[in-house]
């Protein structure tokens, strides 16, 4: 069995994908994509031209949440969803809501009119979460801290955001990064 990565350093959405083969410790093959020159056969692989893409014998997964499920269930140990079914089916919505951060993100990076406030929500909302549980899915770390940590690292290192007034997600975000894949994926941001 082969596995290819269709990768870009700077995408979060790869960056996800790259914390979990991390994660499980999976070896995989990297073709690295410039996002701004994507190659023609890319769409082949993903008809949207997006990355991240694995690729398992010459069969094509796009979508980072689409791919992190299926190394879970591929690569089951060690386990990145709790074992509980309800703890599962709650790890399972917030990475499908991760919008509720990534639209204001994105709107704060291209400095649109009240994007700052808005991402300010998003982070306080956040920041409340993490109030409840150490883990964004609970009392482990796993798939939704996994969902999450790209973004809020790429603020950190690359928009300059200060999370001192987010308390409870600056103890988080030093709590993951205590984990080896993240550590990795922090450098490649502070690389980018």
């Amino acid at each position: 069995m082969t596995l290819t990565l269709y990768d870009a350093p700077r995408c979060p959405y790869c960056a996800r994908v790259r914390i979990v083969l991390a994660e499980k410790n999976v070896e995989v093959d990297v073709v690295e994509i410039d996002l701004s020159d994507r190659p023609a056969w890319l769409y082949e692989k993903n008809p949207s031209g997006r990355v991240p893409v694995l690729e398992e014998d010459d069969r094509p997964l796009p979508e980072s949440a689409v791919i992190m499920e299926f190394l879970e269930e591929r690569y089951p140990e060690p386990a990145l969803l709790p074992a509980d079914p309800a703890d599962r089916a709650f790890a399972r919505l917030l990475i499908f809501r991760d919008d509720e951060l990534t639209d204001p993100y994105y709107a704060f990076r291209r400095g649109e009119d009240g994007a700052a406030e808005g991402f300010d929500a998003a982070l306080r909302r956040f920041d409340s979460a993490l109030d409840e549980r150490p883990f964004l899915g609970g009392a482990e770390y796993g798939l939704a801290d996994i969902a999450y940590v790209p973004w809020i690292l790429r603020a950190r290192d690359m928009l300059g955001v200060d999370f001192e007034p987010y308390p409870t997600l600056a103890g988080w975000l030093e709590r993951v990064l205590e984990r080896p894949a993240v550590a990795a994926e922090a450098g490649i941001v502070a690389a980018l």
